[in-house]
């Protein structure tokens, strides 16, 4: 591992709340991953912010009957108190309408065109005569011809997730008229990523790591094994950030320029919160730059932003992008249009104080290699059956069996045998496992053997009994059974952390534990606390009832 690690989750766009599946596509993951590596006690910082540029954005106002900046000022709060309820540990979360970023994207832009990188040129683009206005891309909707959805925006089709041009759609209908547009000349600038061919064949094709994820390796191969070409970074807008020459005059960046440039702003306002240098987190050849998106961010992240980089020369490359696929909610697609989905802001109403369940969910279940599918019922299965009956069940029944038998203290423990011996040494262990697991970005294995952990503990009572050993006056050997049994707890409320950070808190209050670095968990340094709170609920059980609710919920959205 590098010296120092720049963690990016994808900037969500500010035109709407957060949903299930934005949670477990970047940010559940970007966050177990930083809270890992604060506890090894490395130098990192995690950051994000809200996308508010782009046409998405003024089609919401319009759709509201508001400006666009009361759009972005009414999701950004919305965005960012669903990441505070979910404990999205972000160092600093930012938003694409500062000063700062508008500044920062300017700047890129004017360097990269005192460098002829750009090239400019005319070109027909997709009008709306009815408005009066060129269509940037999300003001245009029709059939992929990729896959045939009929859905597919002027940029991206959401079905397959090929990266599209607005006159590359079948039948295309401008979004805010409902015509069909018409082709008009207009000049914009373009990065030529022809000319980048020769850099992403060295650094991705040549250098990339067999750690890249497959369907990550997979789709930026194929894109540049099918040849690149130039794409605009301007757009006819009057919405984001003007492209800073007076002869683009009443253009603005296209927001996937402006966008990943806001993960450097957002590092330059941590950095000046912090009075620190902002520079060797972005310029330092020893920094592990890691940027955690969705799949349908790929081509941006892995060969756009990269080429923008390279062509600066002064910044860092991606030593990592793992990439989720899609999460699909009860058998069907996502879809925000027919509020098919989870909100976070409404879960929190339904289930409040269960955030780690609904993060042990998506983390057990997260599309990593494929799409995967979230229900209701899965849900409560994992709730009940894994975190109430395996987790919390044996906090329980330690800490319960700690008061009736030493009052809340934690007995010393006789010699061990060689079975306790080995038991200890696998109880130890499980961090490294862990470690290992996350540090490959395979977070469903990490969280998997961290309850794997507490199913050891559960058998080991089992076995031993210590409830009937007591009653044959053989209190030495109770205690070191509960002794074993405290110190399984002590791990547990540690490599908990970076999955479930309220039950980790929950758990070192009721322990009297304070966190102790990764590393430093081992058998020479066992985690024993010297008095336990009484017994409190952990976990709790979801009725069926708040599951008919739920899908009744669901159902009726759609209606």
């Amino acid at each position: 591992m590098k010296k120092r690690h720049t963690i990016t989750a994808a900037l969500p766009y500010a035109n709407g709340p957060l949903h299930i599946g934005h949670l477990a596509g970047a940010y559940i993951p970007a966050d177990i991953y930083s809270r890992y590596l604060r506890l090894k006690g490395k130098d990192i910082v995690f950051v994000c912010g809200s996308d508010e540029h782009g046409a998405a954005i003024p089609i919401r106002a319009k759709k509201e009957g508001v400006g666009p900046q009361k759009i972005i000022d009414k999701y950004h709060a919305v965005i960012k108190k669903s990441f505070e309820d979910f404990g999205i540990s972000f160092d600093n979360y930012s938003r694409t309408s500062s000063k700062i970023h508008h500044k920062m994207a300017s700047d890129f832009f004017n360097e990269l065109n005192e460098k002829n990188i750009f090239i400019e040129k005319e070109s027909e683009q997709l009008y709306d005569l009815k408005e009066n206005q060129f269509l940037a891309d999300r003001y245009v909707e029709g059939t992929c011809p990729n896959c045939g959805y009929e859905h597919a925006y002027g940029d991206q089709c959401e079905n397959c997730g090929c990266s599209l041009s607005p006159t590359e759609l079948i039948n295309p209908k401008s979004k805010l008229s409902g015509n069909k547009p018409i082709l008009k000349k207009t000049k914009h600038w373009f990065l030529p990523l022809d000319n980048f061919e020769g850099f992403l064949n060295k650094w991705f094709l040549k250098e990339k790591k067999n750690d890249w994820k497959v369907n990550v390796f997979g789709q930026v191969k194929s894109w540049i094994n099918e040849g690149l070409k130039p794409r605009a970074i301007t757009r006819d807008l009057d919405w984001g950030i003007p492209v800073p020459i007076k002869e683009a005059n009443g253009k603005v960046l296209y927001v996937w320029f402006d966008a990943p440039i806001g993960y450097i702003s957002s590092t330059i306002e941590w950095a000046e919160k912090k009075q620190l240098d902002w520079k060797p987190y972005w310029q330092d050849p020893n920094t592990e730059l890691v940027h955690f998106i969705g799949k349908d961010n790929i081509v941006f992240h892995c060969i756009i932003f990269p080429s923008i980089l390279s062509a600066s020369g002064k910044y860092i490359l991606p030593t990592n992008v793992p990439a989720n696929e899609f999460l699909n909610l009860e058998g069907q697609k996502i879809s925000t249009s027919k509020n098919w989905a989870i909100w976070l802001h409404e879960y929190m109403k339904d289930f409040p104080d269960m955030q780690d369940t609904l993060r042990y969910v998506l983390t057990a279940n997260a599309p990593e290699n494929k799409d995967n599918d979230f229900t209701w019922k899965d849900f409560q299965a994992k709730n009940n059956n894994e975190l109430v009956a395996i987790f919390g069940n044996f906090i329980n029944r330690v800490v319960v069996l700690t008061h009736k038998y030493y009052d809340g203290k934690t007995p010393l423990a006789m010699a061990l045998s060689e079975k306790e011996r080995e038991l200890v040494d696998e109880v130890y262990s499980y961090p490294k496992k862990i470690g290992e697991s996350i540090e490959k970005f395979k977070f469903r294995e990490a969280v998997s053997t961290m309850i794997d952990l507490a199913r050891l503990g559960n058998k080991y009572l089992a076995e031993e009994e210590p409830w009937k050993v007591i009653k044959t006056d053989q209190s030495k050997k109770v205690d070191t059974i509960m002794n074993i049994s405290i110190q399984i707890c002590g791990v547990l409320s540690q490599i908990c952390s970076p999955f479930l950070p309220n039950t980790s808190l929950k758990l070192t209050n009721q322990f009297n534990l304070k966190n102790i670095q990764w590393d430093k968990i081992n058998k020479d340094n066992p985690i024993i606390s010297n008095e336990i709170e009484k017994s409190s609920l952990i976990f709790r059980k979801i009725e069926d009832e708040e599951i008919v609710f739920q899908l009744e919920k669901l159902n009726d959205s759609k209606r």
